[in-house]
């Protein structure tokens, strides 16, 4: 039997916890609305969810043998998150918000695909709970995360949605959208210090 508890509270840490991902969605719900976010949100669960399944049937092992080459992926990933942020940090904040980026389903599956978080989230999952033996484990294990994954980035959408009642004019929603910019591109410089570091 799976230790189904404690599957359930990782999944939820590491799918609210903040990251990119996260504060992309927070961003999409503020400017756009919950609704509009719900693209994005599927996009990031869906490839998470199979990048894990990936993960966990072996593709960890051949990423880890890749080595220095490897480095590539969270050049790239680093990259595509601080355009992210700045095409954030520079939308004027005018309160119809149309200029603010929308991002879509596409972009939801490319952003986890080459987020480095991701990637290491879903290899101490396969690690800790010692998936690569069990598949059956591992079936369980990715149907849960699909679950709360989507439900743990989507409440990000909704708290955005709710902070703008508190934004009321284009200054205030400039600043917070800067500010969220700005952590965009601070998360993406912090995971590819870590990335190549390790």
């Amino acid at each position: 039997m799976p230790p189904i508890f404690a599957m359930c509270a990782f999944a939820l840490t590491l799918s609210i916890s903040p990251g990119p991902v996260n504060v992309l969605t927070l961003s999409t719900g503020l400017n756009h609305g919950a609704r509009r976010a719900l693209p994005f949100v599927s996009g990031a669960t869906i490839s998470f969810t199979l990048l894990l399944l990936a993960i966990g049937l072996g593709l960890g092992a051949v990423a880890e043998s890749l080595g220095r080459a490897f480095d590539l992926l969270a050049i790239a990933g680093a990259g595509l998150i601080a355009w992210f942020g700045f095409k954030l940090a520079t939308a004027t904040g005018s309160l119809s918000t149309e200029e603010a980026p929308i991002p879509g389903f596409w972009r939801g599956v490319m952003l986890q695909v080459l987020n480095p978080k991701a990637w290491g989230a879903c290899i101490a999952a396969i690690a800790i709970f010692e998936l690569q033996e069990a598949p059956a484990h591992l079936a369980i294990f990715v149907c849960l995360y699909g679950v709360i994954c989507f439900f743990g980035i989507g409440s990000w959408a909704f708290f955005g949605q709710q902070v703008k009642r508190f934004l009321i004019t284009s200054n205030r929603l400039r600043v917070f959208n800067i500010a969220l910019g700005l952590s965009l591109i601070v998360l993406a410089i912090t995971l590819l210090w870590r990335s190549l570091l390790t």
